[in-house]
């Protein structure tokens, strides 16, 4: 039986994963609804859907979760386990469109800040990464390389690929790939849950940071 401390830690982190990717969602809507450009992942998907998928009669929704899958298994030679989060990186939120260019401009910029911050606190849970962010935090743990460069680099990277491919570019898909890395480097360890918090936890609960 847990006891009132362990049982105290986990709500805290359920509470905290949960937040988090409500607020995640919330940032991807007002991105969006910017209208300023795809987000990295997104020109990805439009591009392998342009070339590759859509003359094969593959739907667009069939190419967002076959790269899901790949994104997946690239985490087993980074050893990077699956949670409670990744199942649960789902959200949507309706936001006003054709709004004006300086208002959507307020939103892409408050949706980027946004993405961190909860980007932050729903991985810091400790309780599952979405398959993106799993891939970054793989990376991290392998290589000891910074937050910021690893997931600028897989941004960039991403963009590259993806706008290769015939993938649409634009000015808040650039902002989103050089800004997201340095703003999760800052973010996370704000909301990471200490090892400390979780060390005399069963390994399934304490789950994978």
């Amino acid at each position: 039986m847990a006891s009132p401390a362990h049982t105290g830690v986990m709500t805290r982190r359920l509470i905290q994963l949960f937040l988090g990717l409500g607020l995640y969602g919330l940032s991807i809507a007002l991105i969006v609804r910017a209208d300023l450009g795809l987000d990295p992942w997104d020109v990805l998907n439009q591009g392998v859907f342009e070339r590759f998928a859509g003359p094969a009669g593959i739907s667009f929704g069939l190419v967002v979760n076959l790269i899901g899958l790949a994104v997946l298994l690239l985490w087993i030679p980074l050893r990077q386990m699956p949670g409670v989060g990744t199942v649960a990186n789902f959200f949507l939120n309706r936001i006003p469109s054709d709004l004006p260019l300086v208002a959507r401009a307020g939103l892409l910029v408050a949706g980027i800040v946004l993405n961190g911050v909860a980007s932050g606190a729903y991985i810091g849970a400790g309780l599952g990464p979405g398959p993106r962010d799993g891939l970054m935090t793989g990376i991290v743990r392998r290589t000891g390389w910074p937050v910021k460069w690893v997931r600028t680099a897989i941004e960039v990277a991403v963009v590259a690929v993806g706008w290769g491919l015939g993938g649409s570019v634009g000015p808040g898909t650039v902002l989103y790939a050089v800004t997201i890395g340095p703003l999760v480097h800052v973010f996370l360890p704000m909301f990471q849950v200490r090892k400390a918090e979780t060390s005399s936890m069963p390994e399934t609960a304490a789950g994978q940071s």
